[in-house]
């Protein structure tokens, strides 16, 4: 990693372990965080930029209720059409969720609590992922936003040992 004029490293940040996803999912179910339990699984099942992440809506995952098995999201970036797939594991979080806090279909699904109708801002989100860095204990340097969208596609290329799986995936 290169060193920037503010002295914050800058480069690739590294994706997530299994284990330590597991750490961080375990650790916002015993607190019942529903919000960042939601966060969390949907960027690793949708792998999207924290952009296109953070201006979904409830509309945009459900209808009448129910949380879509497989998803669609034109990228704020490329302009490409990204298909993903919901498990059920994250239908389940993101439901308790919006129940949780009653959002309405037209509702940011990630609604910022000092802005109203308005996501949360992509420097809370940041830093959402860096409390789970430091809960354990990672250097917060080599992780970021887009270690998230990293995850997925690490895990599985290191699970099946094919790179052709992981295209297939973007």
């Amino acid at each position: 990693m290169r060193k920037l004029s503010l002295g914050k490293c800058s480069g690739i940040k590294r994706p997530f372990k299994l284990e330590e996803i597991w750490r961080i999912r375990t650790r916002l179910e015993l607190e019942n965080d529903l919000m960042q339990l939601a966060l969390l699984n949907l960027v690793i099942d949708s792998k999207l930029r924290a952009s296109d992440l953070l201006k979904l809506h409830v509309y945009d995952v459900s209808s009448q209720g129910v949380i879509y098995e497989r998803d669609q999201c034109i990228q704020q970036k490329t302009g490409t059409d990204v298909h993903y797939e919901i498990t059920p594991r994250t239908q389940q979080s993101i439901s308790r969720w919006i129940y949780s806090v009653d959002l309405e279909a037209s509702s940011s699904l990630f609604p910022s609590c000092r802005l109203k109708g308005q996501p949360i801002s992509y420097s809370f989100y940041r830093t959402i992922i860096r409390s789970w860095v430091v809960k354990l204990e990672l250097n917060a340097d080599n992780y970021g936003t887009h270690s998230m969208r990293r995850t997925k596609a690490t895990l599985i290329c290191a699970r099946m040992k094919n790179i052709r799986a992981v295209l297939l995936l973007e």
